[in-house]
Parts: structure tokens; sequence; C-alpha cells
């Protein structure tokens, strides 16, 4: 599996004060032909992120709008989503679309964490939150923070991949923070199942935002980012299963890393992986976590 390049997008240029900097999770939804409304997470000048879009025409790899309002803010003080939105995809269940997101907090004297929620997508694209209360939040099997989820149909009911943390520090100047898995028959309540890709002390322990691709015969294929020991800056990652087996982590086969010297040349992260008109795109950002914006490539 190998990735083409085909250049940067979008970079955020301070439209809205509440979009000041970044462009991170970049997440396209089909608006006809080859335009995509492309939602990202900006961020203000206390680092809060909230949701901006642009519209994108992907044959011609450029931006055809610019959208200078926010499409959704981060939460008052006290919300789950005070401190900000990072969105990971969208699905349907019940004739309703939902988009789904890791709201952050920072409490004043405590670690940032996150909980899973989700907005309400307008039959225009707008944004609502669904409820003052996390979709699924933390519980004696993920004590700590919760982070990007994505769900996507299977059968008659729903999986979710999304992250969890163990710990703030694995004792090697990196948290361990791992990818789990969780069903539900409506799409509203959810079982939870634990570990679902392996992971790599020392190497591939903080994982971030997957995105998740159904095949033919069952199985998935996931791209995520990931992070080894000493904190250092994110990869793109791949891992597979089959319908019946479990993930297996192949990160050397993602196909796609950083090129020096670029505005992706010191960090890779963030993929939404997509199909169109028979191509299979990826949406990714570059260096500091979405500062300089997000760009595509194509599966050769």
């Amino acid at each position: 599996m190998r990735w083409r390049k085909l250049g940067l997008l979008y970079r955020p240029g301070g439209r809205h004060p509440k979009l000041l900097t970044h462009a991170a999770n970049p997440l396209p939804i089909a608006l006809g032909g080859d335009v995509y409304r492309v939602f990202y997470s900006g961020r203000d000048s206390e680092d809060r992120s909230s949701v901006g879009c642009v519209d994108v025409d992907l044959a011609r790899r450029r931006v055809i709008v610019a959208h200078g309002r926010p499409a959704f803010e981060h939460g008052a003080p006290g919300s789950y989503y005070s401190h900000g939105v990072s969105i990971g995809n969208c699905y349907e269940a019940r004739g309703t679309r939902y988009m789904l997101f890791m709201g952050w907090q920072r409490p004043q004297d405590g670690h940032w964490r996150g909980d899973i929620g989700r907005l309400v997508v307008g039959a225009d694209l707008s944004l609502a939150c669904d409820g003052a209360q996390p979709l699924i939040g933390a519980d004696a099997s993920d004590p700590v923070s919760l982070s990007y989820p994505w769900v996507e149909r299977e059968g008659a009911g729903y999986r979710m991949w999304y992250g969890s943390t163990r710990t703030w520090d694995a004792g090697n100047g990196e948290m361990l923070h791992v990818i789990n898995s969780a069903t539900s028959a409506d799409g509203d309540r959810w079982s939870r199942h634990g570990l679902a890709v392996p992971y790599v002390m020392g190497r591939a322990q903080a994982f971030a935002r997957p995105s998740v691709l159904a095949r033919p015969d069952g199985g998935y294929d996931m791209w995520f980012s990931y992070r080894g020991a000493g904190g250092g800056r994110y990869r793109i990652g791949y891992a597979s299963c089959t319908a019946t087996g479990p993930w297996t982590l192949r990160i050397d086969e993602a196909g796609i890393d950083v090129s020096p010297g670029e505005w992706d040349g010191e960090m890779i992260e963030y993929p939404f992986v997509f199909d169109h008109a028979g191509e299979r795109y990826m949406l990714y950002n570059g260096d500091g976590f979405g500062r300089t914006g997000f760009g595509v490539a194509v599966q050769e």
C-alpha cells in the first residue's frame, strides 16, 4: 500500500476569533459531484477548539468556499467540551445523522481529559450538540480519558473504535493511550469491549483518531496516528483484521510518511480515509497537530 501526496488543501488564516489557528481532524461530507464540505477543529487564542468548515473541490484540489464562522463552538465552563471539540466521523441512526467528537476539559488543578460526545447534523449541515451529557464518558473500563471516536454500521447494529488512556505516564516519557471498541444495537446505548488494536510499548503506545473502512470480505482496514516513547511526533500507522480474527498491527505498511522541508515535514497525523469516484483518498494533518492545515493523498 502506498499513498501519493497531492498537496496542502487548506491552511488556516484566522478568519474568526474561534478559528485563529489549526485545521485539525478533517472530516469530509459529500455535497455533490467532486465537492465536499470538510469540517475541522480550529483553535482560539486560548487553545480551545471549535468546528470550522471549508468547501473543497477534490478533483481540482482547491478550496472553493472558506466559511468564516464556526459551525459549532466549544462549550461553556463546566461542560464536558468546555475546552474543545475534536471531531471523529459521522454515522446515521433512525434517520438522524450524527457527528462524533472528543470533548476536552482542562480542570484548573488537574490534567486535561476527554469524553465522547456527538452532534446532530442538520439537513443544511448545521451542527447542534445532542444533549448536555457525553455519549460515552469515563467508567471502570475507561477510567482516565477517552478520545477520537469512529463508528461503522455492522450488520443490524454499530461498532465503535475509540481512544482510551490507561495512564498519563507509562514510565518512558509517554502516555499509554490505546484503541478500544464498543458495540450498539441502536447507535445510542453502547457496550464496551476493551482493547481492540494491539500496541507496542516504546514504539506505538499513544494512538489517536482511528479511521476505519469495511472490506467486502467482512474485515476492516484502519489508519491512525501513533507515537512511541519520549513524547515524539505523530506518524500515521495501519492495522487490519479479518471478519473473524483479531486486529493485526501493521505500522510499516501505512505507506505514507513525513516530507522533510514541507508543511508535513516533522509530523503527520489525524487521517480520514474515504472513497470517491473509484479512488481512495486520505485527508490528514501535518506539523503542529494541524497548525499548518490539512492535505490530501490518493492511494496508488
